[in-house]
This record gives structure tokens, C-alpha cells and sequence, in this order.
């Protein structure tokens, strides 16, 4: 239901608020209007995503999370927990070979 490349990015902008498709669509400049419609069709038959269309002219269509895919912040913010410090480990692990390791630096046993 949110595996694909965009609907997490979509979640997180809903979840700042009520979107409108123009104002979703020039925040993901990466995405199709093609693809981002498809998207937020998934979203809304999975009830995570609800589309409410004004009748004004021109008109007004909104996106936003239902209850039922606001549950999904302890989700995402575990993700992106996860996510951070599977960065620090990929960073440490790149480090160049000269610099001491951070348990190198305190600890020397030799030292003594």
C-alpha cells in the first residue's frame, strides 16, 4: 500500500496538511502528473489518502490523510529513525582508512 518510490514522499506532504494536486505536484518537480494521479488514486482506494472536490470555477480539487493514514506516523517516523542512523553507519563506514576510529582515539591500551 506504500511501497512504491512516491507514496511515502506523498504521505509526508499530506501530513504537513491539505494539498491541493498543483501545489503536491510542484513539490515533487521529479514526478509525472500521470504517475502522481495514479498515486493518490492507490492512496485514496486504500483509504489512506481522501479527495474532496470543490464545485467552483476553476476547479478546486484537495488531498488529505484520513484518520486511517494519519496511524501511519509511528510508521514513518521509525523509518526515518531507522533511515538516520543507517546513515551514520554507512558514513562511518566510508571513512578513509587515515583516520583514527572513534574508539581508537579514546581507548589505547598500548598506550599505557
Amino acid at each position: 500500500m506504500i511501497g512504491s518510490k512516491w507514496k511515502g514522499i506523498i504521505w509526508w506532504r499530506l501530513s504537513k496538511g491539505v494539498g491541493r494536486f498543483g501545489a503536491l505536484q510542484r513539490s515533487l518537480p521529479q514526478i509525472s502528473q500521470k504517475v502522481l494521479t495514479a498515486e493518490l488514486r492507490q492512496l485514496q482506494e486504500h483509504g489512506i489518502v481522501a479527495r474532496t472536490s470543490h464545485r467552483e470555477v476553476p476547479p478546486r480539487v484537495e488531498y488529505a490523510l484520513t484518520a486511517y493514514g494519519r496511524d501511519l506516523a509511528p510508521i514513518f517516523d521509525l523509518l526515518c529513525s531507522w533511515g538516520d542512523q543507517h546513515l551514520k553507519r554507512r558514513n562511518a563506514n566510508t571513512k578513509p582508512a587515515s583516520a583514527p576510529a572513534a574508539d581508537e582515539s579514546t581507548h589505547n591500551p598500548g598506550a599505557h
